[in-house]
């Protein structure tokens, strides 16, 4: 909203200052200062009110260290998270592009998600909250309305780089078409399913050609990307709910990623950046930086609260709120197939618990005993059995979720 204001008062009364509204850098740096502003100051307010409301964790008792004192601690902190991203998106961002109204759908779907869970647990007092299957539902709602909108909206377009050869000219002013070279340069915008793909050397892959081998496959394009669209927003917000086990996980390794997922954004929607990278170029999707300064800036302020020991969870609330955006915001950058290496702690921690569930099955219908890979699942929850204190255990991930960012950023050059 600022963004009309300033950039209607530079226009037409050459209001001192206003301009540097244009610039994306300036919006997306207020954006941050202002979400640590709401969440480090209003957040505490907020604390209180639960505190007041008796709004707390039921923690189960299963014999970690440290965890009886978690017992009553506030819970449904997401709304502060939540207040920290959409207030300053509304405030600094174009709320008219496509990719900015995206995310705030995808902030408030998965935020109403998460609260309804929370709620049946606090105030129902009903340990399972939601059902599972309208968890589901919803994420493949969102989905659907993702992947729909990214496939058929007109505004949601690439600028293809193509490759032409030039010929040298001889002293005498010929032509000599035996000495030529290729130059690319960008078409006009167009739609297109491609998305850039790690350690690969065009860096492209289209899900137009997944299924190739059948006639007509080209019908069946809208089908293949919108339920990888589902697929990939589904596992990474499952896979930040069950990563929220422990103070400060899932807050401080979703700030990581958001910051390297900005960073993305900002050279795909560069023109100059994306060809000397040989990157896909998204036009208007620079906006999305605005977004991620909003993201980065909640996480971190919150982080205030929830790092050990937490004074606050964010609940259900703000983990698949957190997994929905990073999904969505990876898929409308075209990077979400860096998400397994982007998301490795996610990753690891999804996988630790299907991997102990799927095996404590297989031997139990095979030798009658239930056996377990780890000391308990999700992953965190193994290692605080193996005697490590929480902390340790967070800084370490982050480590990892550093390296694993860096890692992300390399691979834009390395193929």
């Amino acid at each position: 909203m600022l963004y009309y204001l300033f950039t209607w008062l530079d226009k037409y009364y050459d209001f001192p200052g206003a301009g540097v509204f244009q610039y994306i850098s300036f919006r997306a740096a207020m954006a941050v200062i202002l979400s640590l502003v709401i969440t480090t100051v209003f957040g505490s307010r907020l604390i209180h009110i639960l505190l007041r409301k008796q709004v707390g964790e039921t923690v189960r008792d299963l014999g970690l260290e440290g965890q009886k004192e978690k017992q009553g601690t506030p819970t449904m902190g997401g709304l502060i998270i939540l207040g920290g991203i959409l207030i300053p998106t509304l405030l600094f961002a174009k709320i008219n592009n496509i990719y900015i109204i995206l995310m705030m759908i995808t902030t408030v779907w998965m935020g109403v998600i998460g609260f309804l869970d929370d709620y049946i647990k606090v105030f129902k007092k009903d340990k399972e909250g939601l059902a599972g299957r309208f968890k589901i539902l919803g994420q493949i709602v969102l989905g659907l309305i993702v992947g729909v909108t990214m496939y058929y909206h007109k505004d949601i377009v690439i600028r293809e780089k193509i490759a032409q050869p030039v010929y040298q000219s001889s002293a005498a002013g010929l032509t000599d078409q035996s000495k030529s070279s290729l130059v690319s340069h960008f078409t006009s915008d167009m739609k297109s399913t491609k998305t850039n793909v790690p350690f690969y050397k065009n860096n492209e892959f289209d899900y137009g050609k997944v299924l190739k081998f059948l006639p007509d496959y080209q019908k069946y394009t809208p089908f293949v990307f919108i339920l990888a669209v589902i697929i990939i927003i589904t596992a990474v917000s499952n896979g930040a709910n069950i990563t929220d086990g422990i103070d400060g996980l899932a807050t401080g390794t979703s700030a990581i990623i958001g910051m390297t997922l900005g960073v993305l954004a900002y050279l795909s929607g560069n023109l100059l950046f994306a060809d000397y990278l040989n990157i896909v170029y998204i036009p208007n999707s620079g906006e999305l930086m605005v977004f991620a300064g909003a993201f980065i800036g909640s996480c971190i302020g919150f982080l205030w609260y929830n790092a050990f020991p937490a004074q606050v969870f964010m609940g259900d609330t703000g983990s698949l709120a957190l997994g929905g955006i990073i999904a969505t915001f990876a898929i409308m950058i075209r990077k979400e197939l860096l998400i397994p290496v982007l998301c490795g702690i996610f990753l690891v921690e999804n996988l630790s618990v299907i991997m102990q569930v799927s095996y404590f099955k297989y031997t139990k219908k095979r030798f009658g005993e239930g056996k377990r890979i780890f000391l308990m699942s999700p992953l965190h929850h193994h290692f605080q059995k193996k005697g490590y204190h929480e902390s340790k255990i967070v800084t370490r991930f982050w480590i990892l979720g550093i390296i694993l960012a860096v890692v992300c950023i390399v691979t834009l050059k390395l193929r």
